[in-house]
């Protein structure tokens, strides 16, 4: 068996081969998971994992650097999708219910895993981050059990809203206690500590640009569309901008998600509901593909390996995410007036962690690297840590999404 996977390591494979590979076999794992009434997303991360460095190592860092468009491509549509759904006229049916959620989810899971992890360690900067990194989801996941179980009522539309804006909120959240952390870290090592408004502003500025570029983007593609008869053309059209929208978020270090979202929901808000239901169906032929691609290469980033290393930090951090989400949502939508069946089960629907998580360790990492021994040592923790616990919520995740859009009574049975 060694033998065997010594040899596939050493094929010499490309990465259009590789496209090839991962986008049949994905798709066929994906189709098996489903006898076992599990979200075929599953089988997907199932097949990153084998092909990734954790067994045949297809798709090792190379490759995965190689690959790594289509992970930006697939995020920016299901960003466009997210916003698509935002409606302010169903928003308002929801009324402010759904803001309170995205607030008490966020801040609640932020105020727990940091607490928890200060009580473990004694390491303010440390737990400061850790809570900081709590609040980030991964709404790819939720978005793909929507879209293949066709689930449609007030829960999912209370879970666009949730997936969608609290990626801004988390941007805020980690600006804030990263610029604490590092000014903590600063003193220690007896060096000039900057302003904190100064720390403060990069991600105010990343928020205001995702907004305006967003927006502009969002100007230009219903000025043409509405002019576009031609359903490819269409098509053209919205993939055209979305590249570059997403040349621009890298160009700008802007959030990839929430700019895109922003596009979605300027269309869905100022078009005829027409033009968004073409736009909407356009979208709808390659969203299966991409979501393939999406989570066989998110399946290749979780590092079996790096279970192991999980430790108590680990285990309190992933306790302390789940209760303060699930707790978190639950309160919101009791204080906002929403119907049980929100109260109940939106908490289920935003626990998947992935991209969003590690990019902010691994800035983590980088960052605090350069201030002294402590910052190096809680850039290695928050890394390994994250990558970790994202292997879990990963495959938790979207089970328990679609267990919950089910006890809601917005899937239909099979």
């Amino acid at each position: 068996m060694t033998q065997i996977i010594e040899n596939i390591q050493n094929l010499p494979i490309t990465p259009i081969l590789a496209v090839g590979i991962i986008t049949f076999v994905g798709f066929y794992i994906g189709k098996t998971t489903q006898f076992i009434k599990l979200p075929s997303i599953i089988g997907f991360m199932v097949v990153g994992v084998l092909f990734g460095p954790s067994l045949f190592n297809i798709l090792n860092n190379s490759m995965r650097d190689s690959l790594s468009f289509i992970t930006d491509i697939a995020l920016a549509f299901v960003a466009i999708s997210i916003g698509l759904e935002l409606s302010f006229s169903s928003l308002k049916k929801q009324g402010a219910g759904i803001i309170t959620v995205i607030f008490t989810e966020s801040l609640l899971a932020f105020a727990l895993v940091a607490s928890l992890i200060y009580l473990l360690t004694r390491d303010l900067p440390l737990s400061l981050i850790f809570g900081a990194i709590a609040p980030a989801s991964a709404p790819a996941g939720t978005v793909a059990v929507i879209q293949e179980f066709r689930a449609k009522g007030p829960l999912t539309k209370a879970l666009y809203a949730v997936v969608g804006f609290d990626d801004g909120l988390g941007i805020i959240i980690f600006g804030f206690c990263a610029a604490i952390a590092r000014s903590l870290l600063i003193a220690e090592s007896g060096g000039e500590t900057p302003g904190f408004l100064n720390l403060m502003s990069a991600p105010l500025l990343e928020v205001f640009l995702s907004l305006l570029v967003g927006g502009v983007i969002g100007i230009i593609l219903c000025i043409l569309a509405r002019r576009m008869s031609d359903n490819r053309g269409l098509f053209i059209l919205v993939f055209s901008l979305v590249m570059l929208s997403i040349g621009l978020c890298h160009m700008f270090h802007l959030s990839l998600i929430l700019t895109n979202m922003i596009i979605g929901m300027f269309i869905v808000n100022t078009q005829a509901s027409s033009l968004t239901h073409r736009i909407t169906n356009e979208l709808s032929q390659i969203m299966p593909l991409l979501f393939v691609m999406f989570f066989v290469l998110a399946g290749a980033n979780l590092h079996i390996s790096a279970l192991p290393a999980l430790g108590a930090v680990g285990i309190v951090y992933a306790v302390g995410r789940s209760t303060g989400l699930v707790t978190g949502a639950a309160i919101g939508a009791f204080l906002g007036k929403l119907n049980t069946n929100i109260r109940k089960y939106i908490g289920m629907g935003i626990l998947s962690q992935a991209g969003v998580a590690i990019g902010l360790a691994l800035i983590v990492k980088k960052e605090f690297s350069t201030l002294g021994s402590h910052g190096s040592q809680i850039g290695a923790t928050v890394l390994t840590t994250i990558t970790a616990t994202c292997i879990f919520f990963e495959l938790i995740g979207p089970v328990l999404t679609k267990i919950g859009l089910e006890k809601a009574g917005e899937i239909q049975k099979q």
